[in-house]
């Protein structure tokens, strides 16, 4: 598994809108943030770094250094 956790979550939407894969969905009962599609994630970190309660963390084995490309 590529994102290990969602707690916290506050089922603002944001990490849905965030996510480039479409890997992150809003559970209709819940409406709380769930990980439909952990194969397709791509580990970019935009689900992580837009959460506004820093609800998502990532497993350390499957997580990369955030690279920019600007100074």
């Amino acid at each position: 598994m590529s994102i290990s956790n969602i707690s916290g979550c506050i089922g603002c939407n944001t990490c849905v809108v965030a996510c480039p894969t479409d890997v992150i969905r809003l559970d209709e009962k819940t409406k709380k943030a769930v990980i439909k599609y952990v194969e397709d994630c791509q580990m970019c970190h935009l689900c992580r770094l837009y959460c506004p309660v820093d609800a998502i963390t990532i497993s350390p084995e499957k997580s990369i250094p955030v690279v920019v490309s600007w100074g």
